[in-house]
């Protein structure tokens, strides 16, 4: 009798319902009901889940489409994990559905290299949770946020202060997802998908061809960029702000660059010609052997950019007799290879758009944001929503899944300054480094959404695409990616004769272990001097050898401060009766605090924002010295009787879920935050029943009182020391849920 093969279990998606791919408009926050934010919440959810239906199989789940992401069952599980992460931060719900979850999906990758995810869960060894328990809590999610909105009234209009704001800041998020995940579809092996039923895709060419790419004159003017806010529509917070600039007169391109042009910069040679790219170009171009555009197909077996088990796969892998010299290419669109759509946009990433400029000539370049903005020929801003295109009814663009892909370049009418798809379609990169606009304010409820993208190597895009719904698609929306990223996203040309508009982002940004990231200019036509603008990030200005060295002498060379550890030791003896025991430090600094504490406990883990100061705190660890003053001369050393091996630190912008919760809990960076509520709002999960709390301070803002207003409900005070200009507050957990 012959042995029986199982099949392979089918992925649960794809088999239980019909998926419709049919996006609403977003909620307006001034006048929605329960009605309209159910329906709003479920169509999400629903497209969501629509999207992962293709995949046939389960166990392709866990494929890793692109080697710089997670795995696919990653994105199915982190975007329930944030709406019950942000509701019970914003106070909506009182507990947890499942804290291993919400630990595990909490936080995806930006492969900077101080991000250890790629250790921790990138691994093929790392064992992910069956899908079926992962499907099991989304409905576990999704039954949570619908009795939520069954049984509770938002007070209207919603604003950021507003703890319905995590609400929808759920939905947005899932839904800028939705297009990220069907970018990974786009990579993964398309034996491995199948395309949903009611999903189609665009036109392969217009009523008439495209024609020449003409370039269209724009008159000088100036622009004010931001979102008014009390704009009633969810925004995320590098939206606000205003500034107005004025825009020199420029010429740009009618159209986005087609896969019809850019055959000819393929077919020049380009890929294979140093001198037409930036230096991070070209190391992109010879670590990934790019001979195309990612999304082309061919019949060489070029490089793909998967990743795990997948890291051999090539979609470039058609017989040879399927192209000819006219067809040279076909196009991977997200789950089906098609016939070369010449008259749609290329889908590239930075470095091969600034590569096309070089290869046009030297006055060629990307549009700027204020640029952008000149050519959409925007309605005026007005008291409602309706002056947004996302609000509009049957607004002619290729957005929010009017079509599931791409369209040809002249489908839709242009602006009335004469562009195309200046929203939708595809998004485009533009040379302004990614930055928050004057007066830029986070939010508690994601202090790290986009601070730590204002570091000057995440460029902007700007416009939405085809699969941009919600906040994506509105005339508000500003996103970044860093320039070797793939996204639905092309380009257009400019060309001007006077100081290019681009705004710079000036930032020190130090990787522990490797120093200070080099981030060349790459704009022609530019003054740095007039274009360079401070990251609005401020936690960036402590990222100087300036800071470090005041640091070193704060923490090693002040008498207060060291008084002030004296008294921290001692309550830690108190409270650690055990070498079992463990700390947590927040705002470590360079590590003098978490070293002495290893005298009292077994583990201790010292957490900051400043990777300057994280890496100092692991050179003193090895042993080494570090001088703060020569005349005379001072040097930081780890105190001899510490356990340093005992120490691990690590470089955190928030408080992750996955850091366990301590005995004892230092907090000594309330001063060098620019958003203190995001970490003190976390601080009851990250400490055991019966630890103690301590917050150093040493400015006279933050008061018991001030500090007891944002954490009352969770700590009690217990006592109150001074040494000098330092104060530490001590305090209880009155309330764990």
């Amino acid at each position: 009798m012959s042995e029986q093969r199982s099949e392979p279990e089918l992925n649960p998606l794809a088999s239980e319902k019909v998926f419709t791919f049919r996006s609403l408009k977003p909620c307006d926050l001034s006048k929605c009901d329960r009605r309209q934010i159910k329906e709003y919440f479920e169509n999400t959810y629903h497209l969501d889940e629509g999207l992962y239906s293709a995949v046939i199989r389960a166990q392709d789940i866990y494929k890793c489409p692109d080697r710089l992401r997670l795995p696919l069952i990653f994105y199915i599980g982190h975007t329930a994990s944030l709406y019950v992460n942000k509701l019970l931060l914003a106070g909506l719900i009182k507990k947890r559905v499942n804290y291993t979850f919400e630990a595990l999906f909490e936080t995806g990758v930006d492969e900077m290299s101080w991000d250890d995810t790629e250790n921790y869960r990138l691994g093929g060894a790392y064992k992910w949770p069956d899908l079926k328990d992962v499907l099991e809590y989304r409905k576990q999610v999704h039954d949570l946020v619908i009795n939520l909105i069954d049984t509770a009234t938002p007070e209207l209009p919603v604003t950021v202060d507003n703890p319905w704001w995590s609400v929808f800041m759920g939905m947005e998020h899932e839904r800028i997802h939705l297009e990220t995940s069907s970018v990974l579809l786009r990579q993964l092996p398309i034996d491995m998908l199948k395309r949903p039923l009611n999903w189609h895709y665009g036109p392969k060419c217009a009523d008439t061809p495209a024609g020449p790419n003409e370039y269209v004159y724009v008159a000088e003017a100036g622009v004010t960029i931001g979102k008014p806010e009390n704009f009633t529509s969810f925004g995320w917070d590098n939206e606000y702000g205003s500034v107005t600039q004025r825009v020199p007169e420029f010429e740009a391109t009618k159209y986005l660059i087609t896969n019809r042009e850019f055959l000819e910069f393929v077919q020049a040679g380009a890929y294979s010609r140093k001198y037409l790219w930036t230096k991070d170009g070209w190391e992109w171009v010879l670590f990934r052997k790019a001979k195309h555009p990612s999304f082309w197909v061919c019949s060489n077996g070029c490089k793909s950019g998967c990743g795990s088990d997948l890291l051999k796969y090539s979609h470039c892998n058609l017989p040879a007799d399927e192209l000819t010299s006219h067809e040279p290419y076909k196009y991977r669109a997200i789950f089906d290879v098609l016939d070369m759509p010449w008259d749609w946009p290329v889908d590239v990433n930075y470095h091969e758009a600034k590569a096309f400029c070089t290869w046009k000539g030297p006055e060629y370049r990307l549009p700027t944001e204020a640029e952008h903005h000149r050519m959409r020929g925007d309605e005026p801003l007005s008291g409602n929503v309706s002056c947004d295109p996302i609000f509009k009814q049957d607004y002619p663009a290729n957005i929010n899944l009017r079509y599931g892909s791409s369209t040809p370049v002249n489908l839709f009418p242009p602006t009335s300054s004469g562009f195309y798809d200046v929203y939708g379609n595809v998004w485009e990169w533009i040379e302004d480094q990614f930055n928050g606009l004057p007066g830029f304010k986070t939010t508690y409820l994601y202090n790290d959404f986009s601070t730590p993208c204002f570091d000057g190597r995440h460029t902007m895009i700007m416009g939405g695409s085809w699969i941009s719904t919600g906040d994506e698609a509105s005339r508000f929306a500003r996103f970044s990616f860093r320039r070797h990223f793939f996204q639905h996203l092309g380009f257009r040309l400019v060309r001007s004769s006077k100081d290019t508009p681009v705004r710079l982002c000036k930032a020190e940004v130090f990787i522990p272990g490797a120093g200070v990231v080099d981030n060349p200019v790459t704009v022609p036509q530019m003054n740095p001097a007039l274009s360079l603008v401070e990251s609005t990030n401020t936690q960036f200005q402590y990222e100087t050898q300036e800071k470090l060295i005041g640091q070193l002498e704060r923490e090693y060379g002040q008498p207060d401060y060291g008084n002030i550890l004296g008294v921290i030791c001692e309550k830690a003896a108190m409270t650690l009766v055990t070498q079992a025991t463990s700390a947590l430090v927040f705002g470590c600094g360079a590590g003098h605090s978490s070293f002495l504490l290893t005298t009292k406990c077994g583990k201790v883990i010292g957490i900051d924002y400043c990777g300057r100061f994280v890496d100092a705190a692991k050179q003193l660890q090895r042993g080494e010295e570090l001088e703060y003053r020569k005349d005379p001369h001072r040097s930081a050393r780890a105190p001899l009787e510490t356990h340093t091996s005992h120490v691990e630190f690590k470089q955190l912008t928030w408080v992750p879920n996955e850091t366990q919760a301590a005995d004892f809990v230092l907090f000594e960076f309330l001063e060098r935050l620019d958003c203190p509520m995001a970490w003190l709002c976390k601080l009851w999960e990250s400490i055991k029943p019966e630890g103690l709390l301590g917050i150093i301070t040493s400015s006279t803002h933050w008061s018991p009182t001030n500090i007891q207003n944002i954490i009352g409900k969770w700590f009690c005070l217990k006592e109150k020391t001074t040494a000098g200009a330092y104060t530490v507050t001590w305090w209880q957990l009155v309330k764990h849920l």
